[in-house]
């Protein structure tokens, strides 16, 4: 209860901002086919987000260092808070696409200042409880904000006014807060290559998990659309995708730390194979059968990115780590600029069910290099512990301590 009191200012500010960014996407996608934007434009607006957290992640340390970290916090949530209230006021895809450039820089960056903000204050004895809050804040928050989009009505000014009031409702607690804001660390280097030099599997899998999960949250929604679902159906389709993810989380760390784990990424990438074909072959089957479909996608997919993170982690050294997680940051950001419009395309030349099947296609080629590492090189002898690892932040490295 200490520590929760210690960090609650923190704690509530990442779930109002959660709450708010993570409903931006879904509805955004109802909105837009609403409006009449294509299912291509709707895509490039799931891109247009990650091109925005990109370039969050890559600016929000030097603006941090410039001003400080309330500072800091204030302008990206302001960035944010615009693309949001813009959107019914400028109603055009090419437009709108802009605005989400916003909304991701502000996600990314505002993670960044409350990461560093923790990082701070943590110490060994309280970063497993502390990092333990943080991410059940994060999950839950995430999984609030897709059951919102079944009261929000698409295309309205209301919808976007309410997100953007939870996106300056953020600054309140971290600016009402007492504790003084810590000195600014030094950035942590992008350094791709280390990702690739020390793990080319774990680089690989963090794209095919970069493609699918912004794949699934952002043209999702066009997906449950195009099989029958309403709008409050929508929001709980997407909501059962973030709880099979919560619910992985205990059994992947299990098999993790008991088993080679390029084993454990290939059994996850088989089982992702068959959730999309269960999600192609109940598309017709029912609400329920389709929920049950995204739970099971959830559960097979979520984990890949923490499995993958600990792999690369176990042949890196200690004074690496930190740059290693922006790295392979770096690699899931990269698949998940992509993802969107490339599923987006693919769903107007052939169909809803070309979405899982561009998704299997990734698990399949992921499988196969695998396979093909495996013939290289043995597994470590040393291993790190299974960490999952939420995907907010260059920086969130540091939290997981040099140790892990």
């Amino acid at each position: 209860m200490r520590l929760l009191i210690t960090f609650a200012a923190l704690f509530a500010s990442v779930a109002l901002l959660q709450v708010s960014s993570g409903a931006v996407g879904p509805l955004d996608a109802i909105s837009g086919s609403a409006l009449g934007f294509s299912t291509a434009e709707i895509g490039f607006l799931g891109s247009a987000h990650f091109i925005g957290f990109f370039f969050g992640c890559w600016s929000a340390p030097r603006i941090l260092g410039s001003v400080g970290h309330a500072r800091a916090f204030a302008v990206f949530t302001a960035a944010g808070a615009i693309g949001l209230l813009a959107h019914m006021m400028l109603v055009h895809p090419i437009a709108w696409a802009g605005l989400r450039i916003a909304t991701g820089m502000c996600i990314a960056g505002c993670y960044t200042v409350v990461e560093s903000w923790l990082q701070a204050r943590l110490t060994n004895e309280t970063r497993g409880r502390a990092m333990g809050l943080y991410r059940f804040v994060d999950l839950g928050a995430a999984l609030v904000a897709q059951l919102m989009i079944g009261v929000l009505p698409p295309a309205a000014y209301l919808s976007y006014n309410l997100l953007a009031i939870l996106c300056c409702a953020a600054l309140l607690p971290l600016a009402l807060t007492q504790t003084t804001a810590p000195e600014v660390p030094k950035a942590p280097r992008l350094r791709p290559g280390l990702a690739f030099a020390r793990s080319p599997l774990a680089a690989a899998a963090v794209v095919v998990a970069g493609l699918t999960a912004a794949a699934f949250r952002m043209v999702g929604p066009i997906y449950g659309q195009e099989v029958g679902l309403r709008p409050d159906q929508i929001g709980l389709f997407l909501a059962a995708f973030i709880l099979g993810g919560a619910l992985a989380q205990f059994p992947a760390g299990w098999l993790a730390d008991r088993f080679d784990r390029r084993y454990v990424m290939i059994g996850f990438s088989l089982a992702a194979i068959l959730s999309c074909g269960v999600t192609i072959y109940t598309q017709s089957s029912g609400t329920l059968a389709v929920f049950g479909a995204a739970l099971f996608f959830g559960l097979t997919t979520f984990p890949i990115f923490s499995v993958a993170a600990a792999h690369a982690h176990d042949f890196a050294e200690d004074h690496e780590r930190v740059e290693l997680s922006a790295a392979l940051m770096f690699f899931f950001a990269s698949g998940a600029i992509a993802s969107p419009l490339v599923s987006s395309l693919l769903i107007d030349a052939f169909g809803p069910m070309a979405l899982f099947v561009f998704l299997a296609m990734g698990h399949l080629m992921l499988v196969g290099f695998s396979l093909a590492r495996m013939r290289v090189r043995a597994a470590p002898t040393e291993r790190t512990d299974y960490v999952y690892t939420p995907r907010t932040s260059f920086t969130i490295g540091r939290l997981l301590g040099r140790k892990r």
